[in-house]
């Protein structure tokens, strides 16, 4: 979801600064009489001397007593709104550690990134995927994981999601002592060029 957000946040803000970077060189360069081309009446730069807004647009709504208000309002919301995009991409919900009890009332952390890593080689390891990528996410405490596998032509992906689950799962659930490591699994096929017989 966040990426999501990211992309279509991003996406209008270049829209934006890209329109707005194409209207201030069409007028700096002068590129209307020099192309011989006519933009429509409310064009803001018609010359290299034009500005974006006038001194009577700057402070024609002065006087009114909804102005100050409404542009305090309007900067309170895109501060804001900065703020909050800028605090959600240094939360994450992945995993940066793990305690393991280890029975005598001790207990040891493992790093996420490690045991994300383990996972993949099995993963790799395992008949029928070409690559893995994982992720261990945190959702309501408990840890959760991602799996993006990239399936040689000849696998089955029933086999390899049973297989997956029964080995290389079921080893990170014993080695870490979790009793439920809940993951979901996205399949690619992985492209290859045709072979040549002669």
């Amino acid at each position: 979801m966040r990426t999501k957000v990211n992309r279509i946040l991003l996406g209008l803000i270049g829209l934006v600064l890209l329109a707005l970077g194409v209207a201030v060189l069409i007028g700096s360069l002068d590129l209307q009489r020099h192309w011989n081309f006519t933009m429509p009446s409310s064009w803001p730069f018609k010359g290299p001397k034009d500005v974006l807004l006038s001194e009577h647009d700057r402070t024609k709504y002065r006087s009114h007593g909804w102005w100050w208000p409404t542009v305090i309002a309007v900067l309170g919301v895109l501060f804001l709104g900065g703020l909050w995009w800028l605090l959600a991409q240094a939360r994450t919900r992945r995993l940066r550690q793990l305690r393991i009890g280890s029975g005598d009332g001790r207990s040891v952390q493992i790093r996420g990134r490690a045991l994300e890593n383990v996972l993949a080689a099995e993963s790799e390891a395992y008949e029928g995927v070409e690559w893995a990528g994982t992720a261990l996410l945190r959702r309501r405490g408990a840890p959760r994981a991602r799996l993006v596998l990239g399936l040689a032509p000849h696998a089955t992906p029933v086999d390899v999601l049973t297989g997956l689950d029964t080995s290389v799962l079921a080893n990170a659930r014993t080695s870490t002592g979790l009793e439920a490591l809940p993951a979901e699994a996205r399949l690619r096929a992985v492209r290859h060029r045709a072979s040549r017989v002669s």
